[in-house]
């Protein structure tokens, strides 16, 4: 049975939290802001011709990097992304090998795949066309992302933060950059879709706030990152 000692601290909590969401500013409103993308939820995944039997899918998560975002004027925003290409999963160690080796990725000289916009053309409020430079392989080419915006709101779970998601899409030719190896077994065609969600760099002073209450006054803390 809680005492009424271990339940007050339990429920100014709560009430906190509930009134920082309701006084909080809609994220819609928010005007230009700066994000920090999620690398627990960003990911790129990736499917190529298998010598055409197949296609060969693999992701590569942990990705990080920054956006400036106005959901209200999309041409203003700016991206940049690392992509750890060590971390690429094509569900087996041999392969991942292979792809990571020299005749391919070439991850020991070319440990990161970057993308940086260069600028963007707006569609309707949810999707736009993201122009800019894909540096792979020692290489840097044009390419063009087709963008939808998912979600643009609050977390529902705790620490309850501004949470913005995207999925993108495009194709690449691996030629292009310089990785032509066993052209009879991999294509050249690779098909790339990209999954993130971003938070507000702003937010985390925000959410210390909130985590205070219970860390002074309860062993029991909300969960620090959001599932």
């Amino acid at each position: 049975m809680f005492s009424n000692r271990a339940v007050l601290p339990m429920s100014l909590h709560c009430l906190g939290g509930l009134l920082w969401l309701a006084l909080a500013p809609a994220a819609s409103a928010a005007g230009l802001t700066q994000y920090r993308l999620d690398p627990v939820h960003t990911r790129v995944m990736f499917a190529v011709s298998h010598a055409g039997f197949s296609q060969a899918i693999g992701t590569v998560s942990g990705s990080t990097g920054t956006l400036q975002f106005d959901p209200a004027d999309w041409s203003s925003a700016k991206l940049e992304v690392s992509v750890p290409l060590a971390r690429i999963d094509l569900g087996d160690a041999e392969w991942n090998q292979a792809v990571q080796g020299r005749k391919l990725l070439y991850v020991d000289t070319y440990p990161e795949a970057t993308f940086t916009s260069t600028r963007i053309e707006p569609i309707d409020a949810h999707h736009a066309t993201v122009f800019g430079t894909l540096r792979l392989h020692g290489a840097a080419k044009e390419i063009r992302l087709d963008v939808k915006l998912n979600q643009l709101k609050r977390h529902p779970m705790p620490p309850f933060r501004e949470t913005a998601g995207f999925s993108a899409t495009t194709t690449i030719s691996r030629k292009a950059f310089g990785i032509d190896a066993w052209p009879a077994v991999i294509g050249d065609s690779v098909e790339l879709r990209i999954e993130a969600e971003a938070q507000p760099i702003a937010s985390n002073a925000r959410d210390g706030a909130v985590d205070a209450v219970p860390s002074q006054t309860s062993a029991t803390q909300e969960p620090a990152s959001t599932p």
